[in-house]
């Protein structure tokens, strides 16, 4: 890593003397791609002379500790070695994720649409859980969140719960959340105190850009409307405010019942339909994006899985990076800076070798 942040510190040199160069300046486009590259390489730099500084105190605070036989001087050096590895190990994930180059993507919006796979009750369960970990995730990112579209189960949770995420590297960090999440806990209902598994499959669409315009001809709709209701079948409002959009030609279908203005809901709906759509071009046109919906997540299955969240031992488990952390409770608040970043700097490295 020292070796990368040497070698970006160097080309930060070189940008800031182009950036000075009157040649330089008569070229607002070249000011502007440069002025992006100094701010990247500038928060690296400060970044790093964190790190360097908190790993000097912490050998220092190390050093002295043995040679201390004050017990309250012992213990305010344990303290202070503990804060320091605490802000070392921050530092360095940020670090991390600065040396991953800026992609033009990261900060496209993206809808994630989690389902209750293999487990029944409590799969649907669980997909309340990581729908309400995912927008505190977003609540610290400040992302913007809407909400889509869910479906209630009568035992709770959902079965299907639909929302969008807007902000700064947005996409960057949550790409690789598509997957099958497999959950082992003790359900509320069980009186033996046996641990269930079940779970879950979450999928990420992304925006589509300007070159991906999507058009779509009304006549290809098929719109209906019907009455919005919850869990139980006990109905939200009395008008058929809720909509369903059938896309003829690809056969994709999307409904929302969010709003309880039918025009809104079909704004809603007419928003991911066209995500959907989207996806779908995406994955016939490139090859490097032929994570699709169904190959993303799975069957639902419990074999198939990318993540594991183990209650009973508070420890969460990616199978992808076999990075394991005794840190679910605090995950599961939306504590996941210490999952995202480490994903993104890995499927980049794998990037590179391909």
């Amino acid at each position: 890593m020292k070796e990368k942040v040497e070698r970006l510190l160097l080309r930060l040199m070189q940008v800031e003397e182009q950036l000075g160069s009157s040649q330089t300046l008569s070229d607002q486009t070249l000011v502007k791609v440069l002025g992006q590259e100094h701010s990247r390489l500038s928060e690296l730099r400060d970044v790093w002379e964190k790190l360097v500084r908190a790993e000097k105190e912490l050998n220092e605070s190390k050093a002295l500790f043995p040679e201390e036989t004050d017990p309250e001087m012992q213990q305010l050096l344990a303290e202070e070695i503990d804060r320091l590895e605490k802000s070392q190990k921050l530092l360095t994930i940020q670090v991390e994720s600065l040396l991953v180059p800026p992609d033009p993507r990261d900060s496209r919006a993206v809808i994630l649409e989690l389902r209750a796979g293999t487990g029944g009750d409590e799969a649907a369960l669980f997909v309340a859980d990581c729908a309400r970990m995912y927008q505190y995730y977003a609540d610290a990112k400040k992302w913007k969140k809407e909400i889509l579209s869910s479906s209630p189960s009568e035992a709770g949770g959902y079965k299907e719960y639909i929302f969008s995420l807007a902000g700064e590297n947005v996409f960057r960090l949550m790409q690789y959340e598509a997957g099958t999440h497999r959950v082992q806990r003790v359900p509320e209902t069980e009186t033996q105190g046996r641990v269930h598994t079940s779970a879950i499959t979450v999928a990420v669409l992304l925006e589509p850009g300007d070159e991906e315009a999507i058009t779509i001809d009304e006549r290809d709709l098929q719109i209906d409307t019907f009455r919005a209701s919850g869990a139980g079948g006990q109905h939200v409002n009395r008008t058929d405010s809720a909509v369903r959009i059938t896309h003829i030609p690809t056969g994709t279908v999307v409904a929302c019942q969010e709003e309880r203005s039918q025009h809104k809901n079909k704004d809603k709906a007419m928003r991911l339909l066209r995500f959907r759509i989207a996806e779908e071009v995406r994955r016939k046109k490139e090859a490097e994006m032929s994570a699709i919906r169904a190959s993303q997540v799975g069957s639902g299955d419990r074999s198939e899985r990318i993540r594991t969240y183990n209650f009973p031992q508070n420890r969460i488990t990616d199978h992808r990076i076999n990075l394991t952390l005794y840190k679910l409770d605090r995950v599961m608040e939306g504590d996941l800076d210490d999952l995202t970043i480490p994903l993104v700097n890995h499927f980049y490295q794998e990037k590179l070798k391909a």
